[in-house]
């Protein structure tokens, strides 16, 4: 199936401005970030921000032009300008070891901090100092398939729009509002400023995630913050805390990953906020 007149030249303009989106400087220059393969590229595609339709470019190759039709067409109604691409220009711009054939340029799409508080959010994801881009992106899924309101990454956190951040989130990135650079005093003091209970997952913590359940305490708005892959969360974060929650470890494991470990906590205050509701 034909989506331009031709092969786009592997030395043209335009894939040298796809390629440099590969480092963070040009990102935040351009405000343009890459999404690959067909789940990012359509959820892009379907995505409308306050500039406008998400997806402004596709690099597609004629095979997987072909193969995904349906989501190079939602493409072009998306107004994305569409570049059949030979399989070594696709693996010039793609930062994947095996590329798709697809490879999307997005604009930025984070939202403003005061726009998620104004929301009332009830189920929030603090990432402070979260440094890995793949549990950043992992995160962002666990977040959104739990059903919560927002993610903010602090300004001490790995970049949103970084290629493994994009790819670990699975398409979530286009789903929830997702706020960036905020420092975590300025979050967690908003965030009680506008009625949310702030929990700091530790697994050093005072309060065990099933007493703080049986209790009801997490029924209603909360923010959960995340601290770094290795160290955890510094003292002064967890001073900031309402309470500074461990998951209760029931076998001989000696700790979860960040990203477990999110996904156990969001979930569980998920639970104890749909049964709130309904016993409302």
């Amino acid at each position: 199936m034909p989506v331009g007149p031709e092969l786009i030249s592997p030395r043209s303009a335009r894939v040298s401005a796809a390629r440099r989106l590969a480092r963070r400087n040009f990102r935040g220059k351009e405000r343009l970030f890459l999404a690959e393969g067909p789940q990012a590229v359509r959820e892009a595609a379907g995505h409308r921000g306050d500039g406008g339709e998400t997806l402004v470019e596709l690099f597609v190759t004629p095979d997987a032009a072909e193969r995904y039709a349906d989501i190079v067409g939602e493409a072009r109604d998306a107004g994305a300008r569409v570049h059949l691409a030979d399989e070594d220009v696709i693996a010039d711009i793609s930062t994947t070891v095996t590329p798709q054939g697809l490879v999307g340029i997005c604009r930025f799409l984070d939202t403003p901090f005061e726009e998620i508080l104004k929301a009332g959010p009830r189920l929030v994801a603090v990432l402070a100092n979260v440094r890995d881009p793949g549990n950043a992106g992992t995160v962002l899924r666990c977040a959104d398939a739990a059903g919560a309101d927002a993610v903010v990454l602090t300004d001490a956190s790995v970049d949103l729009y970084n290629p493994k951040s994009v790819r670990a989130s699975v398409g979530s990135l286009f789903h929830l509002p997702v706020a960036v650079g905020v420092p975590v005093e300025l979050a967690v003091q908003g965030l009680k400023d506008a009625g949310v209970r702030i929990l700091a997952a530790d697994g050093a913590g005072e309060d065990d995630l099933d007493d703080e359940l049986d209790k009801g305490t997490m029924s209603g708005p909360t923010a959960w913050v995340f601290g770094n892959e290795a160290w955890g969360l510094p003292e002064e974060t967890r001073a900031l805390a309402d309470a500074v929650v461990r998951v209760p470890i029931h076998g001989k494991a000696e700790s979860l990953n960040l990203a477990t470990a999110a996904a156990v906590c969001l979930y569980a205050s998920a639970r104890a906020q749909r049964a709130r509701r309904a016993g409302s």
